[in-house]
């Protein structure tokens, strides 16, 4: 093939699929048929600034959270073999990056990666396991290293504020460590039913109650100078919404934890005079645990392909890009390319 589709950011507001030349791949590198990649917040922002901190004169390539089939290999690749099924680690600063500001992104037909030689790159996807379903593991990462960072042990009650996709898979990761006292939020009925199908305890519509006033009623109460707050033991802010660090900070008890894995760009005021007498902690999560395998493991344990609600076509990301950018009413978004998702 001498071009291939790829979804690329020409500015603020302007994403199209354009056709590139095929990936040209050296010794080092493999060359992966995606067969599905998801769309995330992250995308959404790369598109609104117009490239990966705002325009430039590159395009941006977008996309990821790859599944797909090794279609090559250089000499030097011995991790992997043609034909196998893998995921992609989109990288770090460490591996390089993929979707994120690299020259490549997983949102294409054929998709070069560089330094396929080196460990950690690319996993083998179970046996099994659809790949659409693989795909699943690197936003489920994200959600891990979310629940990571919040320092959670079993018998602690949790509440998980936000139930797309990262606050979704913090939660299915909290249920899959025996952490089953946990409560989610969201304002939409379907992601608060998606929480609840994975076992949450409850899910709560913070627009129809006051969610910390149920957080004690569910979790208990405990102590403080000023009165009791909720027992919650950890929040993870996987929502957005500057509101809820605020209301955390001033609601939460003594002793709690905070992990925000959810993109602020604006400052939130916060009172440290609060996060003092509390000696309240407050971690922030970036990107994925150690060891990247720990999230298809847990793709093997527990199903978790409810969470996708949309898959579509290439041909129609601009649909696909709808659904995710005009309503929250959706779980995990896919893009599929050819027919091996």
């Amino acid at each position: 093939m001498s071009v291939v589709r790829q979804v690329r950011v020409h500015g603020p507001g302007d994403v199209r699929v354009d056709e590139i030349p095929a990936p040209r791949p050296g010794p080092r590198d493999a060359v992966i048929r995606v067969a599905a990649c998801g769309i995330c917040g992250t995308d959404l922002s790369f598109i609104r600034l117009g490239g990966s901190r705002g325009p430039s004169d590159t395009p941006l390539c977008l996309g990821h959270e790859i599944a797909g089939v090794v279609d090559w290999i250089g000499s030097e690749v011995g991790t992997v073999a043609v034909g196998e099924r893998v995921v992609v680690h989109p990288g770090n600063d460490e591996l390089g990056r993929i979707g994120t500001g690299a020259p490549e992104g997983g949102l294409t037909s054929a998709l070069l990666v560089r330094e396929a030689a080196r460990d950690g790159r690319l996993f083998r996807v179970p046996d099994g396991m659809p790949l659409d379903v693989a795909a699943l593991a690197e936003p489920l990462a994200v959600g891990m290293q979310a629940v990571n960072r919040a320092e959670v042990v079993r018998g602690d009650r949790v509440a998980v504020f936000g139930c797309g996709p990262i606050g979704l898979f913090a939660l299915a990761t909290l249920l899959d460590r025996g952490i089953e006292d946990t409560v989610a939020i969201d304002l939409n009925p379907r992601r608060r039913a998606l929480a609840l199908a994975l076992g949450a305890r409850a899910a709560l519509d913070p627009a129809a109650c006051d969610v910390f006033d149920e957080l004690a009623r569910l979790h208990g109460t405990a102590p403080f100078l000023y009165g009791p707050t909720p027992a919650t033991d950890a929040y993870i802010e996987a929502s957005g919404a500057a509101q809820v660090i605020t209301d955390v900070l001033q609601r939460g008890r003594a002793g709690g934890r905070l992990s925000v894995v959810a993109l602020h760009y604006q400052p939130i005021p916060t009172s440290f005079l609060l996060v003092m007498m509390k000696q309240f902690s407050i971690h922030g999560s970036m990107e994925y645990p150690r060891r990247f395998a720990d999230a298809l493991e847990l793709l093997e344990r527990r199903d978790l392909s409810p969470v996708i609600t949309h898959r579509l076509p290439l041909a129609r990301f601009a649909e696909a890009l709808g659904v995710l950018r005009g309503t929250a009413d959706c779980g995990k978004v896919l893009v599929t390319m050819g027919d091996e998702a």
